[in-house]
């Protein structure tokens, strides 16, 4: 049974990068009862105010964008926040949609849940089979632990809930902070940086030598719409042992080397220098490449390629800073 035009969809998070482009998704395809939450009115990691709110708004949907985010930098400099902070939102959030009996609820985790050295490429099955990657462990073990109560809500109190856990993101209204942003905005910024200032060279971050898998964050909009239409807590997709899977990777199912991706930012951002690698700085996972065959065998796939979503997220970059 799919979701309704009419129905309460709150997106909680609707200012962060995924969650606006959720929000312009929702919008786009007419949905008239989109509910939103600004910061100041209410604060997800005060179970209260959580309470108060859902009770007052009474949302039929639930979608779970709200999350601390930040790059290798960042989780290894404050791992409480990113620990802790994300636990009390899920929870939250999580717990009240059950108790509130919301009708569907959607979490969005992230593909660094998996093993550090997981085979490639990753399919679901591969959660808790091996040790995280040690950098950004703790948003990992946060998303591993809002994946796991909506799976177990599920399973003992057959919750409909289920959890999208995309690939990289990039896109309109990312993090393009100097030190805490990830890997493509921050090629971003300091590509167009050096265009500006009329650099010979630029240094990049680590070897340049691991791979990652990219995804537009329009893209993952797309995602989410089709899964809350298509999907039921019953009818998703089914490990090898026959269990249930309660999540489903989300990318393009294509990964490429660190410097193909500087090349590219490079060549978006109009930069001719030189490029050199800093190898004293860490390089995280050497690669992660999801599986995407369930949800494609679902019917959905991605549709922006990263040259061009690099190059209209470089224009959005430039327009705004």
């Amino acid at each position: 049974m799919g979701i309704k035009l009419t129905d309460r969809i709150f997106i909680a998070g609707h200012k962060g990068m995924v969650g606006s482009a959720i929000y312009r998704k929702l919008k786009n395809n007419s949905f008239q009862k989109i509910l939103t939450a600004d910061r100041n009115d209410l604060d997800l990691s005060k179970v209260d105010d959580v309470k108060k709110w859902f009770k007052k708004n009474q949302p039929d949907i639930v979608i779970l964008a709200a999350a601390k985010v930040g790059g290798i930098l960042a989780n290894n400099n404050y791992p409480v926040e990113f620990l802790l902070e994300n636990m009390k939102i899920q929870n939250n959030v999580i717990e009240t949609s059950w108790k509130m009996g919301v009708k569907k609820f959607l979490f969005l985790g992230s593909s660094c849940i998996y093993p550090k050295y997981a085979d490639q490429p990753i399919k679901e099955e591969a959660l808790l089979t091996g040790e995280l990657e040690a950098t950004n462990q703790w948003y990992a073990i946060a998303k591993i632990s809002g994946l796991k109560l909506c799976e177990a809500l599920n399973r003992q109190y057959k919750f409909n809930s289920i959890s999208l856990m995309p690939t990289n993101l990039y896109g309109p209204g990312d993090n393009y902070h100097p030190t805490n942003s990830h890997v493509l905005p921050a090629l971003i910024r300091r590509f167009h940086q050096a265009t500006l200032e009329n650099k010979q060279s630029v240094n990049c971050w680590g070897t340049g030598l691991c791979r990652r898998e990219f995804l537009h964050v329009d893209d993952l909009a797309e995602a989410c719409l089709f899964v809350l239409n298509k999907w039921n807590f019953d009818k998703i997709s089914y490990s090898a042992s026959g269990e249930i899977l309660n999540h489903l990777n989300v990318g393009t199912g294509i990964d490429l080397p660190i410097r193909d991706l500087a090349n590219m930012v490079a060549y978006a951002c109009k930069y001719n220098g030189q490029i050199n690698w800093d190898t004293s700085k860490p390089d995280g996972t050497p690669r992660k490449q999801l599986d995407v065959s369930r949800i494609n065998n679902l019917g959905w796939t991605a549709k922006i390629g990263l040259k061009e979503g690099i190059q209209s997220t470089v224009n959005n970059y430039i327009h705004n800073c």
